[in-house]
């Protein structure tokens, strides 16, 4: 099967496998595990940041982030397309008892600047307290945006005005640097703390690390044991993640040209609609041109072809390339993509 779902579907290589077989553990609770110790000061190295702390998923990071980040009736600032807004559950307000003050995402992930300056609260007991502004890169539902570090600037100075902190989901972060030819600390300057992924791109079988300084970890160090995150022999797992971080990150250049042949073959195909300045990374937003079959019925039928895609209403066909995707595939699908619209419709 070409699986073009999610890059979440990556399996680990070869040379994870062999370092996770022959990881040196301990336990990681009591700060006694060697190999998430190495992983979270490479992770800590890499976004430019005091200290890192290993976490099982990006959700539990970005939960983690906002509980030490705020407190019970305080609001984050961030974009209704945010996946820490519309996919983690609710686990803001849930666990943290944080309001989320969500404000239009524009089409290249950004939110505007004074949009988010007017959504700070004035000094009222009638209001929560603004605390916190969240921002994601690359921007998942914003068809993998890679947003540059002038706006993480321009944030950060409206941030510092108000004093406010900054949190970014960076689960892609690695995606959005290598699309703009920065370093990832060249971003991470501009805020207080990020969450990434290990199990996306960087084809790592599970995991995230959370990023920020000694005290910010050290509280959500806390809060990763209140989620029950605390995980006793994990060097087998982080591993993986070491091998993710020295092998996985600059190939992603691969990935981000895999997207832009399939988006460009898309945009050859009649019946498909695709905004080709939007492909900057590993993700694609595409859609039917009108009098086209049901979308749930092009998803069925490129799977009899071996190509698996997902639907969102509203916004399309989402593919998503990653490192068990080859050129082979990308042809592979672009093929079935044709063979399903000029299928008769049943």
């Amino acid at each position: 099967m070409i699986d073009l779902r999610s890059d979440t579907v990556t399996k680990p290589t070869p040379a994870m496998r062999e370092a996770m077989y022959r990881a040196e553990v301990g336990d990681d609770v009591m700060g006694e595990d060697p190999t998430v110790n190495r992983l979270e000061e490479m992770a800590a190295e890499r976004m430019g940041k005091p200290a890192a702390l290993f976490v099982a998923s990006g959700t539990m990071g970005n939960t983690a982030a906002l509980l030490a980040h705020c407190q019970r009736g305080d609001e984050v600032i961030l974009g209704d397309m945010a996946h820490s807004f519309l996919y983690e559950a609710g686990g803001m307000a849930a666990l943290g008892g944080i309001n989320p003050r969500p404000l239009p995402n524009l089409p290249d992930g950004t939110i505007r600047l004074d949009q988010i300056e007017a959504a700070i609260r004035p000094d009222d007991p009638h209001h929560p307290r603004s605390r916190l502004i969240a921002l994601e890169n690359s921007h998942n539902h914003c068809g993998g945006a890679a947003i540059p570090p002038g706006y993480f600037a321009a944030v950060r100075e409206l941030a510092d005005r108000h004093h406010l902190k900054v949190h970014l989901d960076g689960a892609r972060i690695f995606n959005a640097a290598v699309a703009l030819g920065v370093e990832a600390r060249e971003i991470m300057q501009h805020v207080d703390s990020i969450t990434f992924c290990l199990s996306k791109g960087l084809s790592a079988p599970v995991g995230a690390l959370l990023c920020g300084d000694e005290d910010f970890i050290y509280h959500a160090r806390r809060i990763r044991k209140m989620l029950g995150g605390g995980m006793r022999q994990a060097g087998v797992i982080a591993a993986a993640g070491v091998v993710a971080l020295e092998q996985m990150v600059d190939r992603l250049a691969e990935d981000h040209a895999r997207a832009r042949r399939l988006a460009e073959g898309v945009a050859s195909i009649p019946g498909f609609t695709i905004d080709l300045e939007r492909v900057q990374t590993n993700i694609i937003f595409f859609d039917l041109a009108p009098d086209r079959p049901a979308p749930k019925e092009i998803v069925a039928r490129l799977r009899e072809r071996g190509v698996l895609m997902s639907y969102y209403p509203g916004e399309g066909f989402r593919a998503v390339t990653h490192c068990w995707i080859d050129d082979q595939g990308i042809e592979k699908a672009l093929e079935a993509l044709k063979e399903v619209l000029a299928a008769p419709v049943h």
